[in-house]
């Protein structure tokens, strides 16, 4: 890990930088102010850190108060350390399971990164240290739960968890293969691709209902969270009217979703369809859904009538109201959660304000090309390069390190049907199963730095930034074809330039 201060740079040649520049603006919303960083260094505006290694997702906002800085750090004990199975003596972190994938949030997102699957040809088993990364979304068609966006399985519920306290079945295994699908740029250069073939096995509670719908789902950084909540509504429903009135194929759309802390309708930002709309909700839900720690939004246990031993194994809640001994899963009260409110807006507030690392090299002529290649592919309408905040909309953080600061995430936080060789099939709130939220892009050139792969995408069966692309298709089919005319020299360009982000 390194820290350095912001590097005075030299003095481009002016036609280089307009030729970059003009592109990639085109897609840009006009600021009242002049932008006093036109590379989009400071990816997070005043809170950008300048770090690179293994710890460069770790740092809080450069820009948060003493107080804050303190606070940032109670939440980040309690998102990295395990929890456990109750009863135990530690009653701060008792609560684990019944069923679960992983024991902590930094199990998911290790040093605050990105997650990848298994090797292929490999299978998913009750162990959860080399699984946690990849999770898979269940569902069947049917009208769904308002609030959930989707109908659960009946028997395994929205999420297969393949791990379990003591007592209590792992619900099941997942078998991985991959298939090759080879393909060929247009100066003859060949490519290989492997897709991802998934099936269930060890099922803890019998068969799946026959018409499951299954979405994998890889964990994602989670720099710049609060950031990302603070972009106005406004400029996110400007990005779905901008694309329908350009009249071209890509015209992305908003999910609205259910926000349990807001108990309204929002629209959705985190989570690969945007399922989720603040970091409050994301937390919470991934408390229950991950650990299963109740809490007083999520306080239910996500047993199914089906798992009987699952509604029998003891809840951590009770015994912190005072009760003799543990109540089951079964009889969860709101009033009896397994983390409280305090510990869970500390562990918000951390996520909230992860700060997003400051771009590499940006002035160098290889990544001005791949700037300009970007947009000229049309990258940058889907992945928008820059916002204002406004102000911080959620209760768990009022600090002014979030208002008012140019960002760079390259995300329209828009839903966009990205063709069926990526589809999963599984709708979710009102993103089809052909779509998915653009992710942001800043951070993406220190994956390898923080967690040692570059794999991409929602399932992550992308190695590489190219690969990525190549999977493309639906609206963004223009955009890839447009990559497999480039010679190697251009997409040697782009590649750097995106990896500068």
């Amino acid at each position: 890990m390194k820290l350095h201060p912001a590097a005075s740079r030299f003095t481009l040649a002016m036609g280089a930088v307009a030729a970059a520049s003009a592109l990639l603006f085109l897609h840009v919303r006009a600021s009242a102010e002049p932008d006093p960083d036109p590379l989009g260094e400071r990816t997070g505006g005043r809170g950008t850190v300048f770090a690179t290694g293994r710890q460069a997702f770790s740092f809080g906002l450069a820009n948060l108060t003493d107080a804050e800085q303190t606070r940032f750090v109670i939440g980040n004990s309690f998102f990295k350390r395990n929890w456990v199975e109750a009863p135990a003596s530690t009653t701060a972190r008792d609560g684990l399971g019944p069923h679960f994938i992983a024991r902590s949030c930094a199990g998911c997102h290790v040093m605050d990164g990105r997650g990848a699957p298994p090797e292929w040809k490999n299978t998913l088993g009750p162990d959860p240290e080399n699984t946690v990364a990849l999770l898979f979304r269940l569902s069947v068609p049917g009208t769904p739960d308002p609030h959930a966006g989707v109908k659960p399985e009946p028997v395994y519920g929205d999420q297969l968890n393949n791990a379990a306290i003591q007592g209590v079945q792992p619900e099941g295994q997942v078998e991985i293969r991959v298939q090759p699908v080879p393909g060929r740029f247009a100066d003859g250069t060949r490519y290989t691709l492997q897709k991802p073939v998934y099936r269930f096995t060890k099922l803890g509670y019998g068969p799946m209902a026959p018409d499951v719908m299954v979405s994998p789902r890889i964990a994602p950084q989670v720099i710049g969270l609060g950031l990302l909540e603070a972009i106005p509504e406004s400029e996110i429903l400007a990005n779905a009217r901008d694309q329908a009135a350009a009249g071209g194929p890509i015209q992305g759309q908003p999910n609205r979703i259910w926000d349990a802390f807001a108990q309204k309708e929002v629209i959705g930002r985190f989570g690969w369809k945007a399922n989720t709309g603040t970091v409050a909700h994301q937390s919470a839900g991934a408390f229950l859904g991950d650990m299963g720690i109740t809490s007083s939004v999520n306080w239910r246990e996500t047993c199914t009538p089906a798992q009987k031993d699952c509604l029998a194994a003891p809840h951590g809640g009770g015994r912190r109201k005072g009760r003799d001994g543990l109540v089951p899963a079964a009889m969860a009260r709101a009033d009896q959660p397994e983390i409280d409110d305090k510990t869970l807006g500390d562990v918000i507030f951390y996520t909230a304000t992860l700060a997003p690392p400051a771009r590499r090299q940006p002035d160098d002529p290889q990544v001005l090309r791949g700037q300009a290649l970007f947009a000229q592919a049309q990258c940058a309408t889907c992945h928008r390069p820059s916002y204002v905040t406004g102000a911080p909309p959620f209760p768990h953080l009022t600090s002014a390190s979030i208002a008012g600061q140019r960002i760079w995430p390259y995300t329209d936080l828009l839903l966009h049907d990205m063709g069926p060789d990526l589809a999963d099939g599984r709708p979710d709130f009102q993103a089809s199963g052909q779509q998915w939220k653009t992710p942001p892009l800043w951070g993406i050139g220190m994956f390898k730095a923080v967690n040692g792969h570059t794999r991409l995408l929602h399932d992550g069966r992308a190695n590489g930034v190219l690969e990525a692309i190549l999977w493309h298709g639906g609206e963004a089919q223009g955009a890839k074809e447009t990559v497999l005319g480039m010679n190697q020299r251009d997409r040697e360009a782009l590649v750097k330039f995106v990896e500068s982000l």
